[in-house]
């Protein structure tokens, strides 16, 4: 299965820190062996797909797209402004 990221996912991911790095890692590893495991959205995020995970106490979500065989990361954050931000990709 490939795995491709947009330019403002990778931009967000990289100024994550050492921990929420790793949380990251593993949640796309997460997401490799099992696609269809994060929640489809409706409306205006329709083919949108977001999966939670956390990195100590706080939630993170990172949206993706999922076609067989590619998997498109579109952006990573916390809750707060996240559905917004997306909605405007």
């Amino acid at each position: 299965m490939k795995v491709v990221q947009t330019g403002s996912f990778r931009r967000k991911a990289k100024k994550l820190h050492a921990t929420e790095k790793t949380a990251l890692d593993r949640a796309v590893r997460k997401l490799v062996a099992s696609p269809e495991s994060g929640a489809s959205k409706k409306g205006d995020l329709a083919g949108v797909r977001v999966l939670k995970y956390k990195v100590k106490a706080q939630q993170y979500l990172l949206a993706y797209s999922y076609e067989p065989e590619l998997i498109t990361l579109l952006a990573i954050g916390t809750h707060e402004n996240f559905y917004r931000d997306i909605g405007k990709q």
